[in-house]
């Protein structure tokens, strides 16, 4: 996971690699804070949707492709 930090960690996702190949972020459309973490909905560059997943307390991503 690729991301801009700046006041915190993980403001901004830029690249992830899914499937063995880093995508781009071509546009965050949603931004959640939850308990664990952050959480983002992005489109990106070929137009997939993705859910990215930041568990803080572990600091671990988790990345889900969405419909």
């Amino acid at each position: 996971m690729e991301c801009y930090s700046g006041v915190e960690y993980a403001e901004l996702p830029r690249k992830f690699l899914w499937q063995e190949s880093w995508r781009t972020v071509g546009r965050i459309y949603a931004e959640r804070r939850t308990v664990e973490g952050k959480q983002f909905e992005v489109v990106d560059e070929g137009g997939e949707k993705f859910l990215l997943i930041y568990d803080a307390r572990d600091d671990r991503w988790t990345i889900r492709p969405l419909l």
